[in-house]
This record gives C-alpha cells, sequence and structure tokens, in this order.
C-alpha cells in the first residue's frame, strides 16, 4: 500500500497490503488461545472459575469481541443494538458470578491489546494512515464497550441487591412481629444469631445540615450513608437497620447468648456508639437491649422507651440500657404517684428555660460550667436559674435530699405530658 492510497475515515484500512480485518479473522484461533492465557495470568479471578466455564461461555465471548472488532475494522461502523445486547447480557451473567467490574472491563481491554499486538507488526512505514485510523477505531470500540459492560453490570447489580434488600427487610419485619423467623433467614439466605443487640439511634444534625444555602437532604444523606458504612465494618454478620437522617432502629447480630451480654459487651457497645458519632460527625444517642431473635421484638419496644426516657431526662450523647435509666423509665409508668410528683413542677409550667436548666443540670452530675457549656450560657445564667427554680419549687437542685425527688419529677412530668400528647 503507498502513501497515495492511504485510507480514508471511511475507507478499509490495510497493513502490508492486507486489510486489517481479515488479519484478526485469519487469526482468532490463535487470538483466542492467547486472549485466555492473558486473562488467566493478568486477573486471578478468571483463574478461579470453573474450568468447562471458562472453556465455554468465557471463550466464546472472547471470540465473539475479536470478531466484533473485526467487523468495526471492515464497515468503518461501531457495533449496533444486538451487538451492543449481547456485551451487556455478558457482563451481567459476570456481575452475577461475582466477577469484579474491573476484571470484566480488563478483559475486554487485554483482548484490545492482544489484537492490536496481532496485526500492528505487519503495518509498514507507507500505512501510516491507516495505522492511525485503527488506533482511532480501537480507542472508540473499547470506549463503548466500557460503557456497555458498566450498564450490564450496574444493572444486574441493582437487581440482586434490590432482591437482597427485600429478603432482608421481610427477614426484619418478621423479628419485629416476634415469632420463629428462621423461615424468613434462610430466604435471606441468614444464618440467625445467639442474640441481636437492638439499638434504637437518635441521631443529631451534622454541622452542614445547619448551614444556610447548603441541600441539607444532601447533608443528612451523606450522615447517614457514613453511618450505615460504619455499622457493616464494625460487625461480624448481616446488620438490619431502618434507618433516617434523625435515626432509627438497628438489630446487630451477636455472638453470645443474652445472660452472657456483660461488662465487657457494654464498653463494646459504648465504643460503637462514640464511633459511630464521630463517623457521621453528629451526636449519637443510643439505647440498647439484647435478645435472643424470638424476643427482637419486646427488645425493640424497650430499646426506643429506654431511648425516649434517655434523651427526656437531659442525658448526653452516648449508649445507654434499661440499667441506667431505671428510676426514669419506672416513673414513666402509670402509677398513683406519677401525677404528683409531676405537680411538684408545675409552678415552672410558664418558665421551660428553668425546667431546661434543671434537666440540664441534673445530667451533667451537678456540674454548673458543663451545664453552661451545654445551655450555651454564662454559669452564673445556670446559677440564677436554680435560684428561681428553688423559688417556685421548694426543691434545690443542688441539695441531695432533693435531687432524686427532682429526677423523678422530671421524668413524671414528661411522662404525663406524653400521655396527653398521645391521648389528644
Amino acid at each position: 500500500m503507498t502513501a497515495s492510497n492511504a485510507a480514508t475515515p471511511d475507507a478499509v484500512p490495510h497493513f502490508g497490503g492486507v486489510p486489517v480485518h481479515k488479519r484478526l479473522q485469519a487469526a482468532v484461533g490463535a487470538l483466542e488461545r492467547a486472549v485466555m492465557a492473558r486473562l488467566v495470568e493478568r486477573l486471578p479471578v478468571y483463574g478461579t472459575l470453573p474450568s468447562e466455564h471458562l472453556g465455554g461461555d468465557i471463550a466464546k465471548q472472547v471470540v465473539r469481541g475479536i470478531r466484533s472488532f473485526a467487523e468495526v475494522l471492515r464497515t468503518g461502523e461501531l457495533p449496533g443494538r444486538a451487538e451492543q445486547a449481547a456485551i451487556r447480557e455478558s457482563s451481567a451473567r459476570r456481575a452475577d458470578e461475582g466477577v469484579p467490574l474491573e476484571a470484566v472491563v480488563s478483559a475486554y481491554h487485554l483482548g484490545a491489546e492482544e489484537c492490536a499486538a496481532q496485526v500492528f507488526p505487519a503495518a509498514e512505514p507507507a500505512d501510516l494512515g491507516d495505522v492511525l485510523l485503527v488506533q482511532r477505531q480501537l480507542l472508540a470500540y473499547l470506549r463503548m464497550v466500557s460503557c456497555e459492560v458498566a450498564a450490564g453490570y450496574v444493572q444486574e447489580r441493582q437487581t440482586a441487591l434490590s432482591d437482597e434488600q427485600v429478603a432482608l427487610q421481610s427477614l426484619l419485619s418478621r423479628l419485629l412481629e416476634g415469632g420463629s423467623p428462621q423461615a424468613a433467614a434462610d430466604r435471606a439466605g441468614i444464618r440467625l444469631p445467639p442474640c441481636y443487640l437492638v439499638l434504637s439511634l437518635a441521631v443529631g444534625p451534622h454541622p452542614d445540615e445547619l448551614v444556610p444555602g447548603v441541600d441539607h437532604g444532601i447533608a443528612a444523606r451523606r450522615k447517614l450513608r457514613r453511618l450505615r458504612n460504619e455499622l457493616q465494618r464494625r460487625t461480624v454478620g448481616v446488620p438490619l437497620s431502618v434507618l433516617s437522617g434523625d435515626g432509627g432502629l438497628v438489630l446487630l447480630p451477636y455472638e453470645t447468648p443474652p445472660a452472657e451480654f456483660g461488662p465487657a459487651g457494654r464498653d463494646r457497645l459504648a465504643r460503637l456508639v462514640e464511633e459511630l458519632g464521630r463517623t457521621c460527625g453528629a451526636e449519637v444517642l443510643a439505647a440498647a437491649a439484647v435478645a435472643a431473635p424470638e424476643g427482637v421484638a419486646e427488645a425493640a419496644r424497650l430499646a426506643a422507651e429506654v431511648r425516649a426516657v434517655a434523651a427526656a431526662s437531659g442525658r448526653g450523647p452516648g449508649a445507654y440500657l434499661l440499667d441506667d435509666v431505671l428510676l426514669e423509665y419506672q416513673l414513666s409508668r402509670p402509677s398513683p404517684a406519677r401525677e404528683g410528683l409531676a405537680a411538684l413542677l408545675g409552678p415552672l409550667d410558664t418558665r421551660p428555660e428553668l425546667i431546661d436548666t434543671l434537666r440540664v443540670f441534673l445530667a451533667c452530675s451537678l456540674d454548673r460550667r458543663r451545664a453552661a457549656a451545654r445551655l450555651q450560657v454564662h454559669p452564673n445564667t445556670v446559677d440564677y436559674r436554680l435560684r428561681k427554680a428553688t423559688e417556685f419549687t421548694g426543691l434545690d437542685a443542688s441539695r441531695g435530699a432533693d435531687v432524686l425527688t427532682l429526677r423523678a419529677a422530671l421524668a413524671a412530668r414528661d411522662a404525663v405530658r406524653q400521655g396527653r400528647a398521645e391521648g389528644g
């Protein structure tokens, strides 16, 4: 081929006077063997596939790819919809088999390298125009293939994840309904643990959610994604959850019976909650209960009640069990004494800042400086408000004998107000 007849964009490229597509077609067998050897050598995941599968479907796709590119060289046009659909279907099968996406894309690139190594040595100096044309067509072909591979792979994974999520949500629903969840666990392909650590979470806002002009929905979703990723990272097994931007419910598999959840388990829980808050950049208050799978429904109700009591009694971020709020929890239950205790704080109904200060002061272990920092006021303001609360109620938050009464009165007041709100 001479320089005068070098290929134009819509001409058939020749190397050494022979159409390049014919060189590929003549070398299909040798190219298939070379590509298959490269796949196993460079992409170990292919070497783990059954030999029958490797020499069957995978080899067929290699041959198909070589012939497809040869057709591009012959016609000057990229593959049509039928060939694109075949690439997507092949990629979807690899996704279903668990072959990583990067390996699937790399397989096509390795095939392209072998095709180039097969034909480019035959090019002569006068074939420069055709060399450039083949390079452009090869890059365009790889670009198209990469897009189709990614589309087919992602679609298959989304379908699989959707099915998996349905099964997991079905298991979660069954656990929360009570009774035996074994059938739902079998459908989800999950081994039920000896017990679940049931967490009821309250998640505060990320600082970005409070910045004017920032899309607060995006900030909340980013916070939630980090929370979920951290839960998954720190969990052995499959965590189950129903979460939104302000919290929700999480079931963490636990490999010891409920009765063996002791100080060590509690320490791990405290570290987990602390790490969740650090990772998602927001305050996390978690109430926990442990239960065998059949008892998850009751544990979830208890954890939600403990979380509500802990939050209402001014507890800060952290992990809480029923033992931590026994008094407040008991006083949140209906009893003849509850109304009387709540009435002790009646004189403060029109002074919510005094109620808030009492609540925070008690939650901060009677430390006025810590209370002032949480309330974002001066310590002298805390002192002033405490004095006013004493004047109205006769109860002194700095006097040991009155502290227990005030804690009980706050818990009873919260429970009474909550009951009235629910009752309309």
